[in-house]
């Protein structure tokens, strides 16, 4: 079970994530109260376990700064959160080491990901970084789940029901785990990744996350 931490706006918030179990952490470049500039997140990503997957969130920005920014500071992923063509998309798949695809859940193109060329595809509420909760039957069936990841409402009391419904690759939180916009809680964060973790083991699934595509990140060679 991949678990990202979104919305990260420090270098404490991040240690902190990794610390309590994340697997991924998130960086908001779009218009946001959770935006950070690139600069300050290619400090923290300096500071952060090669293994870790650091992930740019982005919200219909040009394919070529997308590209610039995740390569530039040394970002493992990008995730594309606006309404980026599958033209676009498959641009930017092809120039950077791992691509998220996010759309709203009940959007018809959830189940064309392989149009998109995205390693994953992620489904969220119509609203992202809103905390709201979206319907999870939108989802059961749409998208491969070893290639799924949830958002949406998520929160240390319902992600296990989350991972029950659509036994997804992996799980996304931003405001579920914050005390305030833009300031993970600890106590709110650790329960959520213990709530996943165990969710993950009691529905069968594998403890961490393995992509059904490509080579194995770092941190899973050992595994495989």
């Amino acid at each position: 079970m991949l678990i990202k931490i979104c919305g990260i706006t420090s270098e404490a918030d991040a240690l902190l994530a990794v610390g309590l179990g994340a697997d991924a952490v998130g960086f908001v470049f779009a218009p946001s109260t959770r935006q950070v500039a690139p600069r300050a997140v290619q400090q923290i990503v300096d500071r952060l376990p090669r293994e870790i997957l650091t992930v740019g969130v982005f919200r219909d920005e040009a394919p070529a700064r997308v590209v610039e920014i995740v390569n530039g500071i040394g970002l493992r992923a990008a995730q594309l959160h606006g309404h980026e063509t599958a033209e676009q998309t498959r641009w930017v798949a092809e120039r950077v080491p791992l691509t998220i695809r996010a759309f709203p859940a009940g959007h018809p193109d959830v189940a064309r990901i392989d149009d998109y060329g995205a390693t994953m595809v992620m489904v969220d509420a119509a609203s992202p970084g809103s905390g709201e909760v979206f319907d999870w039957r939108l989802a059961e069936g749409v998208a491969d789940p070893t290639r799924l990841i949830v958002s949406g409402g998520l929160r240390a009391e319902n992600v296990a029901d989350a991972i029950a419904h659509l036994r997804p690759y992996g799980v996304d939180v931003s405001s579920g785990v914050e005390a305030e916009p833009g300031r993970k809680d600890p106590a709110r964060l650790r329960a959520f990744v213990v709530a996943a973790r165990r969710a993950a083991l009691e529905q069968g699934l594998d403890a961490g996350a393995r992509p059904e595509e490509g080579a194995p990140f770092d941190w899973q060679e050992e595994e495989v």
